[in-house]
Protein backbone atom coordinates (compact mmCIF):
# COMPACT_ATOMS: atom_id res chain seq x y z
CA UNK A 1 0.00 0.00 0.00
CA UNK A 2 1.06 3.57 -0.45
CA UNK A 3 2.92 5.46 2.22
CA UNK A 4 -0.18 7.58 4.44
CA UNK A 5 1.34 11.55 4.78
CA UNK A 6 -1.44 12.39 7.17
CA UNK A 7 0.71 13.24 10.88
CA UNK A 8 3.78 13.38 9.12
CA UNK A 9 6.04 16.25 9.85
CA UNK A 10 8.10 17.42 6.97
CA UNK A 11 10.68 20.60 6.66
CA UNK A 12 11.59 21.81 3.26
CA UNK A 13 14.59 24.29 2.53
CA UNK A 14 14.16 26.80 0.30
CA UNK A 15 10.42 27.02 0.79
CA UNK A 16 9.01 30.37 0.27
CA UNK A 17 9.48 29.98 -3.59
CA UNK A 18 9.74 28.19 -6.40
CA UNK A 19 9.71 24.00 -6.12
CA UNK A 20 10.34 24.30 -2.35
CA UNK A 21 6.69 26.24 -1.45
CA UNK A 22 5.01 24.06 -4.67
CA UNK A 23 6.50 20.95 -2.32
CA UNK A 24 5.10 22.38 0.67
CA UNK A 25 1.35 23.11 -0.84
CA UNK A 26 1.64 19.31 -2.38
CA UNK A 27 2.63 17.85 1.19
CA UNK A 28 0.08 19.93 3.14
CA UNK A 29 -2.58 18.98 1.29
CA UNK A 30 -1.90 15.44 1.41
CA UNK A 31 -2.03 15.61 5.46
CA UNK A 32 1.49 16.78 6.71
CA UNK A 33 2.36 19.07 8.72
CA UNK A 34 5.48 21.18 7.04
CA UNK A 35 8.24 23.06 8.36
CA UNK A 36 9.13 25.83 5.50
CA UNK A 37 12.60 26.54 5.93
CA UNK A 38 14.39 29.89 4.50
CA UNK A 39 16.01 32.61 5.27
CA UNK A 40 13.54 35.47 3.54
CA UNK A 41 11.66 35.42 6.81
CA UNK A 42 9.00 38.04 5.37
CA UNK A 43 7.70 35.97 2.43
CA UNK A 44 7.87 33.17 5.04
CA UNK A 45 5.39 34.64 7.35
CA UNK A 46 3.43 35.32 3.79
CA UNK A 47 3.33 31.96 2.16
CA UNK A 48 2.83 30.28 5.63
CA UNK A 49 -0.36 32.39 6.90
CA UNK A 50 -1.59 31.25 2.58
CA UNK A 51 -1.08 27.64 3.45
CA UNK A 52 -3.11 27.49 7.02
CA UNK A 53 -2.30 26.30 9.64
CA UNK A 54 -0.18 23.13 9.02
CA UNK A 55 2.61 25.47 7.32
CA UNK A 56 5.10 26.11 10.18
CA UNK A 57 7.42 29.00 9.43
CA UNK A 58 11.63 28.49 9.93
CA UNK A 59 14.35 31.05 9.23
CA UNK A 60 17.06 29.38 8.49
CA UNK A 61 20.46 30.75 6.45
CA UNK A 62 21.64 27.70 5.15
CA UNK A 63 24.80 29.20 4.19
CA UNK A 64 25.53 30.12 8.05
CA UNK A 65 27.07 26.74 9.85
CA UNK A 66 26.09 27.89 12.81
CA UNK A 67 22.13 28.40 11.33
CA UNK A 68 22.27 25.24 9.95
CA UNK A 69 23.15 23.55 13.52
CA UNK A 70 20.15 25.16 14.85
CA UNK A 71 17.76 23.81 12.49
CA UNK A 72 17.12 20.65 13.75
CA UNK A 73 16.85 21.32 17.48
CA UNK A 74 13.96 23.82 16.49
CA UNK A 75 12.08 21.36 13.95
CA UNK A 76 12.02 19.12 17.04
CA UNK A 77 10.88 21.68 19.39
CA UNK A 78 8.24 22.91 17.28
CA UNK A 79 7.19 19.70 16.11
CA UNK A 80 8.36 16.57 18.20
CA UNK A 81 9.61 14.89 15.27
CA UNK A 82 10.68 14.47 11.60
CA UNK A 83 9.78 12.25 9.35
CA UNK A 84 10.40 13.94 6.07
CA UNK A 85 13.05 16.08 5.13
CA UNK A 86 13.76 17.80 1.52
CA UNK A 87 16.86 19.25 1.07
CA UNK A 88 15.70 21.82 -1.56
CA UNK A 89 17.31 24.82 -1.27
CA UNK A 90 19.85 25.64 -4.65
CA UNK A 91 20.96 28.23 -6.73
CA UNK A 92 21.89 28.98 -10.52
CA UNK A 93 25.01 30.49 -12.59
CA UNK A 94 25.27 29.32 -16.36
CA UNK A 95 27.74 30.32 -19.15
CA UNK A 96 30.99 30.70 -20.54
CA UNK A 97 33.18 29.29 -17.42
CA UNK A 98 36.18 31.92 -19.07
CA UNK A 99 33.47 34.78 -18.83
CA UNK A 100 32.42 33.48 -15.06
CA UNK A 101 33.18 35.14 -11.63
CA UNK A 102 34.44 32.72 -8.93
CA UNK A 103 33.99 34.50 -6.47
CA UNK A 104 30.15 33.83 -7.34
CA UNK A 105 30.47 30.47 -7.74
CA UNK A 106 31.75 30.00 -4.55
CA UNK A 107 28.80 31.10 -3.16
CA UNK A 108 26.35 28.54 -5.60
CA UNK A 109 28.76 25.64 -4.48
CA UNK A 110 28.10 26.08 -0.88
CA UNK A 111 24.76 26.62 -1.30
CA UNK A 112 24.52 23.49 -3.65
CA UNK A 113 26.91 21.46 -1.92
CA UNK A 114 27.79 22.35 1.37
CA UNK A 115 24.51 23.39 2.56
CA UNK A 116 22.95 19.98 1.25
CA UNK A 117 25.87 17.85 3.00
CA UNK A 118 25.51 20.13 6.61
CA UNK A 119 21.52 20.26 6.95
CA UNK A 120 21.27 16.12 5.59
CA UNK A 121 24.32 15.01 8.15
CA UNK A 122 21.99 17.77 11.05
CA UNK A 123 18.72 15.44 10.52
CA UNK A 124 20.20 11.78 9.81
CA UNK A 125 20.73 11.68 14.15
CA UNK A 126 17.12 11.42 14.69
CA UNK A 127 15.79 9.73 11.90
CA UNK A 128 18.51 7.04 12.22
CA UNK A 129 17.00 7.21 16.08
CA UNK A 130 13.44 6.63 14.96
CA UNK A 131 14.52 3.93 12.73
CA UNK A 132 12.24 5.62 9.68
CA UNK A 133 12.62 8.73 7.88
CA UNK A 134 12.69 10.27 3.90
CA UNK A 135 15.15 12.30 2.38
CA UNK A 136 14.49 13.77 -0.86
CA UNK A 137 17.02 16.26 -2.63
CA UNK A 138 16.12 18.72 -5.42
CA UNK A 139 18.84 17.71 -8.08
CA UNK A 140 18.64 18.58 -11.55
CA UNK A 141 18.93 16.65 -14.85
CA UNK A 142 22.29 18.36 -15.06
CA UNK A 143 23.68 15.83 -12.34
CA UNK A 144 22.94 13.14 -14.25
CA UNK A 145 23.63 14.70 -18.16
CA UNK A 146 26.63 17.00 -18.34
CA UNK A 147 24.82 20.60 -19.38
CA UNK A 148 27.52 22.31 -21.54
CA UNK A 149 26.32 25.79 -20.89
CA UNK A 150 26.11 25.52 -16.97
CA UNK A 151 29.16 23.48 -16.28
CA UNK A 152 29.77 25.22 -12.41
CA UNK A 153 26.10 24.46 -12.11
CA UNK A 154 26.44 20.90 -13.64
CA UNK A 155 29.43 20.19 -11.29
CA UNK A 156 27.55 21.05 -8.00
CA UNK A 157 24.63 18.78 -9.15
CA UNK A 158 27.25 15.44 -9.96
CA UNK A 159 28.13 16.16 -6.45
CA UNK A 160 24.40 15.79 -4.88
CA UNK A 161 24.19 12.80 -6.83
CA UNK A 162 27.19 11.27 -5.40
CA UNK A 163 26.36 11.99 -2.01
CA UNK A 164 22.86 10.66 -2.91
CA UNK A 165 23.35 7.42 -3.78
CA UNK A 166 26.16 7.15 -1.32
CA UNK A 167 24.52 8.01 1.60
CA UNK A 168 21.39 6.27 0.59
CA UNK A 169 23.35 2.67 0.66
CA UNK A 170 24.46 4.00 4.29
CA UNK A 171 21.56 4.23 5.96
CA UNK A 172 18.84 1.85 4.45
CA UNK A 173 20.10 -0.36 7.17
CA UNK A 174 18.00 2.02 9.67
CA UNK A 175 14.88 2.12 7.63
CA UNK A 176 15.72 5.97 5.99
CA UNK A 177 15.15 5.94 2.48
CA UNK A 178 17.24 8.80 0.25
CA UNK A 179 16.46 9.73 -3.56
CA UNK A 180 16.64 12.92 -6.04
CA UNK A 181 14.16 14.32 -8.17
CA UNK A 182 15.84 16.00 -10.79
CA UNK A 183 14.35 18.07 -13.01
CA UNK A 184 14.94 19.66 -16.69
CA UNK A 185 14.33 23.58 -16.34
CA UNK A 186 11.79 24.85 -14.16
CA UNK A 187 9.93 27.84 -14.32
CA UNK A 188 11.34 29.25 -11.16
CA UNK A 189 13.99 32.27 -10.22
CA UNK A 190 16.99 30.33 -10.94
CA UNK A 191 16.15 31.22 -14.28
CA UNK A 192 15.78 34.64 -14.12
CA UNK A 193 19.22 35.32 -16.04
CA UNK A 194 18.24 33.75 -18.99
CA UNK A 195 17.46 36.28 -21.58
CA UNK A 196 13.95 36.91 -22.05
CA UNK A 197 13.92 36.01 -25.97
CA UNK A 198 15.06 32.33 -24.48
CA UNK A 199 12.21 32.49 -21.86
CA UNK A 200 9.68 33.27 -24.25
CA UNK A 201 11.01 30.84 -26.55
CA UNK A 202 11.31 27.99 -24.45
CA UNK A 203 8.06 28.63 -23.03
CA UNK A 204 5.99 29.15 -26.37
CA UNK A 205 8.29 25.47 -27.17
CA UNK A 206 6.66 23.75 -23.85
CA UNK A 207 10.41 23.47 -22.99
CA UNK A 208 10.23 24.21 -19.25
CA UNK A 209 7.87 22.74 -16.32
CA UNK A 210 6.01 24.57 -13.50
CA UNK A 211 7.76 23.97 -10.08
CA UNK A 212 4.01 22.11 -8.94
CA UNK A 213 4.61 19.19 -11.95
CA UNK A 214 8.03 18.95 -9.97
CA UNK A 215 6.20 19.04 -6.33
CA UNK A 216 3.52 15.96 -8.29
CA UNK A 217 7.07 13.80 -8.21
CA UNK A 218 8.42 14.31 -5.19
CA UNK A 219 5.01 13.42 -3.77
CA UNK A 220 4.81 10.36 -5.92
CA UNK A 221 8.28 9.67 -4.21
CA UNK A 222 7.43 10.23 -0.82
CA UNK A 223 4.17 8.00 -1.01
CA UNK A 224 5.62 4.57 -2.47
CA UNK A 225 5.58 1.64 0.00
CA UNK A 226 7.97 1.78 2.37
CA UNK A 227 10.10 -1.29 0.96
CA UNK A 228 10.35 0.57 -2.66
CA UNK A 229 12.99 3.46 -2.80
CA UNK A 230 12.81 6.00 -5.88
CA UNK A 231 16.25 6.70 -6.15
CA UNK A 232 16.37 8.84 -8.82
CA UNK A 233 13.28 10.78 -10.58
CA UNK A 234 13.85 12.44 -13.54
CA UNK A 235 11.50 14.35 -15.16
CA UNK A 236 11.58 16.67 -18.24
CA UNK A 237 9.83 18.51 -20.76
CA UNK A 238 8.56 16.79 -23.75
CA UNK A 239 10.26 18.70 -25.74
CA UNK A 240 13.74 18.44 -24.10
CA UNK A 241 16.46 16.72 -25.84
CA UNK A 242 18.62 16.07 -22.94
Amino acid sequence: MAQELIGKVAAITGAASGIGLECARALIAAGARVVLVDRAGDRLKEVCAELGPNAIPLVIDLTDPADVAGMMPQILEKEGQLDIFHANAGSYIGGEVIDGDPDAWDRMLNLNINSVFRSIHAVLPHMVERKIGDIIVTSSIAGLVPVVWEPIYTASKHAVQAFVHTVRRQVAKHGLRVGAVAPGPVVTALISDWPKEKLDEELAAGGLMQPAEVAEAVLFMLTRPRNITIRDLVILPQSNDL
